[in-house]
C-alpha cells in the first residue's frame, strides 16, 4: 500500500535486526514488528522494501515555539521555550487522543497527511532564530520517528539546544540506547495501570513501565504525566498503584495528573473533576513522591502548579497555567534558603 508519505522515507538499519525466518524486526517500538518484504508496522509509517527498513525522514506535519511547561516539562529549563516538532503516525490507537489528526494519520480517514519538506539543518536554524532553549519532537509518537529526531537532535546539541521528546512510552531497549547519545529528556505518559487498558489502547503496559526505568537508569532527565480520565483510571486504588511504582523507582521523578476533556472518540466520560486531580497529587506525595503536579486545570488547583523545596518547601517556581510567573532557584538548581539540590535539568546543553 503506497501512501503519499512515502516519498518521505529514508532506508535505515539502526532500528532493524534480522530475524531466523527471514523478516526484519523493527526495534522502534515494543511491538517489535516483523516484516516481510513490502509490509508495514502498527504504526504504518515504517516499512521494508527489499532488504531495506524505510523510516520517516524529511519533513514535518507541525512545528511550534511552545512554553516548554506546555509539554509538560517543568523541570526542564523553566520558562524556556521550545520549538516543537511532529511527524505524522503512532504505534497505539488511544480514543482520546488529542493530537489524533497527526497521530492517526494513514489508519483514521479523517486524520491528516499534510506534510511539509525540511531539513534537519532548517530545524535547527529555526530553533535559533526563535530563541528556543529546547527543541521537541512531539505531536505524534517520536518513537517511531527516532532516526529523524536523532539526526535533527546530534545537530541541535552541537548548537547548544537540549533535545527532548514527548512520547508513549511504548519503547524498547534497543531504541533507548540509540538515543541516548543525543536526547536530554523525555516525557513519558503513563495512561494506566492496566494491562487490559494497555491492551485496548494498542500496546503493553510493562514495555512503558520498563521505559520508565530504562530512562532513568541511562540519565535521561524524565517526567510522567498520568491523564485522569474518569471511569477508566481515576480510582485510588489505581493511582496508589502508580505513585508507588514511580516512587519505587525514584522519588526525584515529577509526576503531572492531568485532567482529561472528551476529544476525538471519547466523548462519552465527563471532565475530570478538581477533586479528582487533588486527591491524585496527595496520593503521590503520600507514596514519596517529591514533585507531584497537577494540570490542565489552571487557577483552580492551588499550589500544584508550582514547584517547591521537598526540603523546606519554598516556592521555586511560580506558575499560571503553562506561564512562569517567577523562578527563585540558584543556577545551580539548588533552593535559596536551604541551598538542598533540587532534582532538573536546569542548564542547557553545552552550556
Amino acid at each position: 500500500m503506497e501512501t503519499r508519505l512515502d516519498r518521505f522515507t529514508a532506508a535505515r538499519a539502526e532500528l532493524a535486526v534480522p530475524h531466523p525466518s527471514g523478516k526484519l524486526v523493527c526495534v522502534a517500538c515494543a511491538h517489535r514488528c516483523k516484516l516481510a518484504d513490502g509490509s508495514r508496522g502498527v504504526c504504518l509509517v515504517r516499512g521494508r522494501t527489499g532488504n531495506a527498513l524505510f523510516v520517516p525522514w524529511g519533513y514535518t506535519a507541525g512545528v511550534a515555539v511552545d512554553p516548554i511547561e506546555k509539554k509538560p516539562f517543568f523541570h526542564l529549563l523553566p520558562g524556556s521555550r521550545a520549538l516543537s516538532f511532529g511527524m505524522l503516525g503512532c504505534d497505539l490507537h488511544c480514543a482520546y487522543c488529542q493530537n489524533w489528526y497527526t497521530s492517526q494519520a494513514l489508519r483514521d480517514p479523517a486524520a491528516g497527511e499534510v506534510a511539509q519538506k525540511v531539513t534537519p539543518e532548517e530545524l535547527v536554524a529555526a530553533a535559533i532564530e526563535h530563541r528556543c532553549a529546547v527543541i521537541t519532537s512531539t505531536y505524534n509518537e517520536p518513537l517511531i520517528t527516532a532516526e529523524w529526531a536523532h539526526d535533527i537532535f546530534e545537530l541541535a546539541r552541537k548548537a547548544g539546544i537540549t533535545t527532548s521528546f514527548v512520547s508513549n512510552g511504548h519503547a524498547t531497549p534497543e531504541v533507548l540506547d540509540y538515543l541516548v547519545p543525543v536526547i536530554d529528556a523525555c516525557k513519558v505518559d503513563l495512561k494506566s495501570f492496566s494491562p487490559k487498558t494497555y491492551t485496548a489502547l494498542g500496546g503493553k503496559l510493562q514495555a512503558v513501565l520498563d521505559t520508565i526505568a530504562g530512562l532513568v537508569e541511562r540519565g535521561i532527565w524524565v517526567e510522567v504525566v498520568t491523564l485522569v480520565v474518569p471511569g477508566l483510571n481515576d480510582s485510588p486504588e489505581e493511582m496508589k498503584t502508580i505513585a508507588a511504582f514511580l516512587a519505587g523507582i525514584s522519588p526525584d521523578i515529577p509526576w503531572h495528573v492531568t485532567a482529561f476533556h472528551p476529544d476525538y472518540q471519547m466523548t462519552d466520560p465527563p471532565a475530570t473533576p478538581t477533586r479528582t486531580l487533588l486527591t491524585g497529587a496527595e496520593i503521590g506525595r503520600a507514596a514519596g513522591l517529591r514533585y507531584v503536579y497537577a494540570g490542565n486545570l489552571p487557577g483552580s488547583v492551588g499550589t500544584l502548579e508550582d514547584t517547591r523545596c521537598p526540603s523546606c518547601g519554598t516556592t521555586l517556581v511560580r506558575r499560571a497555567g503553562f506561564t512562569v510567573l517567577d523562578v527563585r532557584l540558584a543556577p545551580d538548581g539548588t533552593c535559596p534558603s536551604c541551598g538542598a539540590a533540587v532534582a532538573g535539568v536546569w542548564s542547557r546543553t553545552g552550556a
